[in-house]
């Protein structure tokens, strides 16, 4: 399609306060929720007012979970198989699979078996145009295969006469310890998506230096040869897969040297859950199958975040500015299309700063220590490559390997709530 060549304001950082609820100009709105996981969509849409009326999920666990903690909802078992949307569906949303689509999974792309569902959505909206539609993915869609991926995506809802914007956005801006960026990808055939995605932005927060001895750290210990996923105060994204084939927890470091694993209730709670949300799956599942699931959600508080906006849109988010896109092999991390062509914005992944108590004092339940076998194969995995590690960091897992070793258990230097199971 033809792009818009004038240039747009310079990009800039709206400077935001911690968020306050924003008071609504707007009713709240019908859902069906495609792809629902474990409803981490549909409950923050529920805080903020908004109805679901359908929920759509295949996999036995995750629908354990919704038929048990949304009683009074429809709940379909295959997208391939629903015919048409209900007649007063006002918003559809979808967290679609991402197993194609992510660096942890097959990298297949758009067309792979998984997130290739999302042709399923468009089915869908060609039979009913619904007012507004917002989907979420990992931020690996925007290169995957050249841009590909996101390419079709945009391309199909223009041509459905849809206008767009799409931003990536950090778990972390909502007070939760776990660094996860997604896209969030917002389309209306009513307003301006900009007056929802783009309004609030309080830019990205410095990261400590120097952290290890001070403050926990997290990391994949299922890698250790390319990546770590090294995260100050917090963990890395919780995943539903991991390199070595199998739902994982992160490990973290706490301030005292002891290497741990968080408790599943506390990564329900990092996803913003309470805890025991994904309980109910153990009616379908093992135990372990909880990890995907919690893995796979949508964080919460980013679905209320997008829903209070819904209801309290601003033309502030126009302001944004940004420059116009020509043929993407890799989009940026904000972008929108109102139907005067494809522009980028430079918005921060954090569009609020909500503080929060410190890793080793935010879990609320005893971690587990790291195992003897998760520690030895991550160490052997360090020796395979030339990924370079914090400082001390290898030594403190050989350490904390050594007392695994002789079944002994760290004595942290002081304790905290996260400690007090290897105190």
């Amino acid at each position: 399609m033809a792009r818009n060549t004038q240039l747009l304001r310079l990009p800039f950082h709206r400077k935001t306060a911690v968020w306050k609820h924003p008071t609504p100009t707007r009713g709240a709105v019908t859902t069906v929720g495609m792809f629902a996981g474990v409803g981490g969509i549909e409950l923050g849409l529920a805080r903020a007012g908004h109805k679901t009326n359908l929920l759509v999920e295949i996999e036995p666990g995750a629908r354990a979970v919704l038929a048990h903690r949304f009683p009074n909802i429809a709940l379909h078992d295959d997208v391939r198989t629903l015919r048409s949307l209900p007649k007063d569906t006002e918003l559809l949303v979808g967290g679609f699979p991402c197993q194609d689509l992510s660096q942890a999974g097959q990298t297949r792309g758009i067309d792979g078996s998984r997130s290739g569902l999302v042709g399923e959505v468009f089915r869908l909206l060609r039979r009913k145009r619904v007012p507004w539609v917002l989907l979420e993915n990992v931020p690996f869609m925007l290169q995957l295969s050249k841009g590909r991926a996101m390419e079709v995506v945009v391309e199909t809802f223009e041509s459905l006469g849809y206008k767009w914007a799409y931003r990536v956005v950090n778990s972390r801006a909502f007070g939760l310890p776990q660094r996860r960026e997604r896209v969030l990808f917002l389309a209306s055939r009513e307003t301006d998506p900009r007056d929802v995605l783009f309004v609030d932005d309080a830019g990205e927060p410095e990261i400590p230096r120097d952290a290890l001895g001070r403050l926990a750290c997290g990391f994949y210990w299922t890698e250790g040869v390319r990546g770590l996923g090294w995260a100050v105060d917090s963990v890395p994204t919780l995943k539903g897969g991991s390199s070595v084939g199998i739902p994982s927890p992160p490990a973290i470091v706490l301030p005292s040297g002891a290497v741990v694993t968080p408790d599943i209730r506390d990564a329900e709670r990092m996803q913003g859950f309470e805890a025991d949300w994904t309980a109910p799956a153990l009616s379908a599942a093992r135990a372990g199958h909880r990890w995907k699931l919690v893995g796979n959600a949508v964080t919460v508080d980013v679905a209320e975040w997008v829903g209070r906006r819904l209801r309290a849109p601003s033309e502030a988010g126009r302001d944004a500015g940004g420059y116009p896109l020509g043929d993407c092999t890799k989009w940026p991390r904000a972008a929108w299309n109102v139907g005067s062509g494809r522009y980028a914005a430079e918005l921060s992944s954090f569009p609020v700063c909500i503080p929060a108590p410190h890793l080793h004092d935010w879990l609320q339940f005893p971690p587990p220590p790291l195992s003897q076998k998760a520690a030895a194969g991550f160490l052997a995995r360090t020796s395979q490559g030339s990924l370079k590690f914090p400082t001390g960091f290898l030594d403190l897992l050989r350490e904390h390997h050594a007392r695994m070793c002789s079944s002994t258990t760290p004595t942290p230097n002081r304790r905290s709530r996260g400690e007090r199971a290897v105190a």
